[in-house]
């Protein structure tokens, strides 16, 4: 079993990030293990995004895409990186032998 750590951060922290592959999971999974997202407002192009910073310094967001609402059910959420290590470690996270420890460092806003 490995270990994830992982924290919340803002938007400044994921700057330069691009889509680098999908997951398809729900909401509420996504929810349950990386806590609550940024909700935006109708009319932005993405209802919800994850903004995360892994241990090893690796960034990713998670986030709907073009959607009239937010997805509750199945989906294929998009993840950002500024490379393929942050879909893979977003993916282990949704590894149920994984060990995932969220920090409790709230993101500056």
């Amino acid at each position: 079993m490995g270990t994830i750590i992982f924290k919340p951060v803002d938007s400044d922290a994921t700057t330069g990030t691009s889509l680098v592959g999908e997951i398809h999971t729900t909401f509420d999974t996504l929810a349950k293990i990386f806590g609550a997202p940024n909700l935006s407002p109708e009319g932005d192009k993405t209802r919800a995004v994850w903004r995360l910073q892994f241990s090893c310094g690796t960034v990713a967001t998670i986030y709907d895409w073009k959607n009239d609402t937010l997805p509750r059910g199945p989906y294929l959420w998009h993840v950002g990186g500024k490379n393929h290590h942050a879909l893979a470690l977003v993916a282990k996270c949704l590894v149920p032998d994984q060990h995932v420890v969220p920090q409790n460092i709230k993101a500056i806003a």
